[in-house]
């Protein structure tokens, strides 16, 4: 099994940044699609970005477009999430997931990380 650790995650102030990282490690992460999610208190979790890998397809949900991007470093067998211009509504706990089959943001994929939480907040 593909094992994903999240990290990266902490308070933050409204309007500031924040980049999360996904490591992954058991299988080369070129060969999987990588999905991020979140989910806040009492909410179903959220889609908000995700990549197909060699196909360069990306997806980004509305409420994160223009805000967050993801990129891939490849040597090291990690993903990041850069969050900008943060708002409190994005407060949750985050995670990172990987499938040999792209999903898009729909939540069916294999593999999950553990989560990191986020709290935007003055």
């Amino acid at each position: 099994q593909l094992q994903l650790v999240e990290s990266g995650g902490g308070l933050v102030q409204p309007g500031g940044s924040l980049r999360l990282s996904c490591t992954a490690s058991g299988f080369n992460l070129d060969n999987f699609a990588i999905a991020w999610f979140r989910q806040a208190p009492g909410k179903e979790r959220e889609g908000i970005l995700s990549n197909s890998g060699s196909n360069g397809l990306t997806f980004y949900s509305d409420s994160v477009k223009g805000r967050f991007t993801m990129s891939r470093d490849r040597a090291n067998n990690t993903v990041y999430l850069q969050m900008n211009s943060l708002k409190p509504e994005d407060t949750g706990v985050y995670y990172c997931a990987a499938d040999s089959w792209y999903y898009g943001l729909n939540s069916a994929y294999e593999d999950w990380g553990q989560g990191t939480q986020v709290t935007v907040s003055s």
